[in-house]
């Protein structure tokens, strides 16, 4: 389930990219590249932007392909490029998710949403990370925020309804054994 949700979400997120109207740097995109003798400052934004979005398709890429080392690799460079990006967030706790690393994973879809609060897919997969570490309450939390950011004929809100119902049988599982102890 969590790969197949991967590869939905990071489609997502591809797609918000498309309809990104600046480059990842913050400036906007020129058809032609800046002359470097006339123009160096913006030459080298241009140059920057268009390693960010080679960098960042490169990570999808590799995302798609289950290559989570690789995308791991790609993803760092677009942070330390544009690291104001809630996108190259996303995607890297999306690698860390692959790669079992769960705090990691937490941690990036924690900035995603800091950066931009309707990430939507960052609640997702926040929601997973933190069910893996065992924090099943902010899991629901993370899990209701993306049904509520994300539109109700989404193929993904099924899913996420269906974890939500998985994880408050397990909650209410645990509490029924608890009282039952006491």
């Amino acid at each position: 389930m969590v790969a197949a949700a991967t590869v939905g979400i990071i489609a997502l997120g591809g797609l918000a990219l498309a309809w990104w109207p600046e480059d990842p740097v913050g400036r906007t995109q020129h058809a032609a590249m800046s002359d470097p003798r006339t123009d160096p400052e913006g030459h080298a934004a241009q140059a920057r932007a268009a390693e960010v979005r080679a960098r960042f398709d490169q990570g999808a890429l590799m995302l798609h392909a289950k290559q989570y080392e690789h995308a791991a690799a790609a993803l760092h460079r677009v942070l330390e490029l544009a690291p104001g990006m809630p996108e190259a967030h996303v995607n890297m706790g999306y690698a860390m998710l692959g790669l079992q690393r769960y705090a990691a994973a937490r941690d990036f879809f924690e900035s995603a949403t800091s950066l931009r609060p309707r990430q939507a897919n960052a609640y997702y997969g926040l929601a997973i990370a933190l069910e893996a570490l065992d924090d099943l309450p902010a899991a629901l939390g993370a899990m209701r925020a993306y049904i509520h950011l994300t539109p109700s004929d989404d193929a993904f809100v099924r899913k996420a309804r269906s974890a939500l119902w998985e994880w408050e049988a397990r909650r209410d599982a645990a509490r029924t054994g608890r009282q039952e102890r006491n």
